[in-house]
């Protein structure tokens, strides 16, 4: 299976209400190509079944979006996600750890 393909496979898995990062993506992929994971998601052509929005930098920042940041910060509010400054508030609370359910996917 090719990398972006598991990447999608991976992300799919984030539950709406919830963010992940690409850093818990790639770690979950036993990599650490957090970059090469963005660039995956940038032209993620399953969206929005692939939920790319639910991807944030790993200190809760929005980070990019194909379709502009306001784009994904609308989405992620519609999903109860609350976003202040351009970052996650209570992201602790809101991250979804992947690497647990890496064996079951992959």
């Amino acid at each position: 299976m090719k990398f972006s393909e598991k990447v999608y496979k991976i992300t799919k898995k984030i539950p709406r209400g919830r963010v992940s990062t690409y850093g818990e993506i790639a770690h979950a992929l036993n990599t650490k190509a957090y970059r090469a994971v963005g660039s995956a998601l940038n032209k993620n052509p399953y969206a929005p079944i692939v939920p790319c929005h639910r991807v944030v930098n790993s200190d809760g920042k929005i980070g990019g979006f194909a379709d502009g940041t306001n784009k994904k910060i609308k989405m992620l509010e519609k999903e109860g996600i609350k976003v202040k400054n351009n970052r996650i508030v209570n992201f602790d609370k809101k991250f979804f750890r992947l690497n647990l359910i890496f064996n079951y996917i992959i």
